[in-house]
């Protein structure tokens, strides 16, 4: 009877995955921010057979993240984390990014996810055994210039995440990190511009349930624009500026 936790769970990556892993004797464990959709997610799991729990919670949150990692655990432990709650950085207008958002994005992206995984991992350690996926982006691995925070917090959970890997294998312990390129999201809609090989989060969490199945390292997809990434990273800087031309964007303002 795995139990299994997800941030971010009330739309999009973290909503698909939810919805894909529940079923008759597992227990979901979901978190976000807004209770309303969170608990329509709820539902639609608990219709699937699933035991689940909510909790609307801002992973900024250290202390509250914890406790609610600590109560999902109690008796049972955890199974599989997987730390997906992020957000957007970017400029509406196209323009350098505010310090503002840039302070923003680091606090989700970063410390957010670190303050589900890190004592989810200790836990784990704890016990022998469990699974922490990490969602970066394949930005992480070619940095989008009208994103730098966001671009640098996907990479920073890259890095952190490979580390742990080596670290804590030997323990019963395994970490991996996702990678997806640009997937139909709540999220998603608000940005202006190409979005070559688009997935519905469906078919993105479909690719990183079976990732993590395989205890992939690092599950990147799909896999021309992974291809493409890594190899934008080997390019000169002449050509890779030139290449990331076509991937400027803009951030739509929220309403």
């Amino acid at each position: 009877m795995p139990v299994i936790l997800i941030t971010g769970a009330s739309s999009g990556i973290g909503a698909a995955l939810a919805e894909h892993y529940a079923a008759p004797g597992t227990t979901l464990a979901l978190n976000a921010r807004g209770p309303e959709r969170l608990e329509a997610v709820a539902e639609s799991c608990r219709r699937r057979g699933a035991a689940v729990m909510a909790r609307a919670l801002d992973v900024r949150d250290r202390a509250g993240v914890r406790a609610w990692i600590e109560e999902a655990a109690a008796g049972r432990g955890l199974d599989l984390v997987i730390a997906n709650a992020g957000m957007n950085g970017g400029h509406a207008e196209g323009g350098i990014e505010a310090e503002a958002t840039a302070f923003a994005v680091v606090e989700t992206n970063l410390l957010g996810a670190l303050n589900v995984a890190l004592p989810s991992l200790s836990l784990m350690q704890a016990a022998g055994r469990g699974q922490v996926g990490l969602i970066s982006s394949l930005a992480a691995i070619a940095p989008l210039p009208d994103a730098p925070a966001y671009s640098g917090t996907k990479a920073a959970l890259l890095a952190h995440g490979l580390a742990l890997r080596e670290k804590l294998a030997p323990r019963g312990v395994r970490v991996n990190v996702v990678c997806p390129g640009y997937v139909k999201t709540a999220m998603g809609g608000n940005y202006q511009g190409w979005r070559p090989l688009e997935m519905s989060a469906e078919a993105a969490a479909r690719r990183i349930a079976k990732g993590l199945a395989r205890d992939e390292a690092v599950v990147a997809f799909p896999a021309a624009l992974a291809a493409a990434a890594r190899g934008a990273a080997l390019l000169p800087e002449g050509l890779r500026r030139l290449g990331m031309r076509g991937f400027s964007f803009k951030i739509r303002e929220s309403r």
